[in-house]
């Protein structure tokens, strides 16, 4: 598979008038066509600025950052972030709005993800209609609907409760293989991380550096409510658990 990221030895100093916080130093990556990775580190160590900067809503202090020609990204909120005053259907062609690109053939598009990902009966209700978890499916298809092959998602499940996260987790996961997308996602979910992804990096404490990349390497991988009864799966759970200073 090829690189469609290379991050090497990314820095984010944020200035005041009086000092100065380095909040991530020489983050350094390569993101393969198809591969999941989450990130994980202590609360507050840099994790969601990285994904601001991959996106183009902060600016880097140092380093580089290359896109494959073909890469274009889309950025999934903490928050669904639904307009409550406009329908399923219109929430989801947001995007395609702001970026002029909205015809008949994008919007038949969109159409036909709402039906195939279980929101055919809601496509023109509203998000007040919609349980915590469908709102999530939204959003992420609202994400798809501008067709990015480079996902990043930010804590994409923390607002729902814990049987709404296993169910959703499935089928985000489920949704990004069958459209063969590439994903990025920060999470603060270690059995999260380990059960959606490929490769799970763990950062330190600010100022944020790596500590840990792992190869989640699970036989018989499946979907990620099955993954989390892998024989692998506590062995990894422990290791990035040390890894992590959960004290700070």
């Amino acid at each position: 598979m090829k690189n469609i990221l290379k991050i090497r030895n990314l820095k984010k100093i944020y200035h005041t008038k009086k000092t100065e916080t380095l909040a991530v130093d020489d983050f350094s990556v390569d993101v393969k066509e198809g591969e999941f990775i989450a990130i994980v580190g202590p609360s507050g160590c840099g994790k969601s600025t990285i994904l601001s900067i991959l996106c183009g809503l902060e600016n880097k202090s140092d380093g580089n950052i290359e896109l494959s020609n073909d890469t274009t990204i889309g950025y999934m909120l903490q928050q669904d972030s639904l307009f409550e005053w406009r329908n399923i259907l219109d929430n989801c062609l947001l995007g395609l709005e702001i970026n002029k690109k909205l015809n008949e053939d994008t919007k038949k598009h969109v159409i036909n993800l709402l039906k195939t990902y279980g929101l055919k009966d809601f496509i023109y209700s509203y998000p007040d209609n919609l349980s915590g978890g469908m709102r999530q499916r939204v959003a992420l298809i609202r994400t798809l609907a501008t067709n990015p092959n480079l996902l990043l998602l930010d804590e994409p499940f923390s607002a729902l409760d814990y049987q709404s996260r296993l169910a959703i987790s499935d089928d985000i996961y489920n949704i990004l293989r069958k459209e063969k997308k590439t994903m990025i996602m920060v999470t603060h979910d270690i059995a999260e991380a380990i059960s959606m992804c490929d490769k799970v990096i763990v950062l330190s404490d600010r100022p944020s550096v790596i500590k840990s990349i792992y190869n989640i390497e699970l036989e018989n991988k499946s979907t990620p409510i099955n993954n989390r009864k892998n024989k692998k799966f506590t062995y990894y759970y422990d290791a990035i658990w040390r890894d992590i200073d959960f004290h700070v």
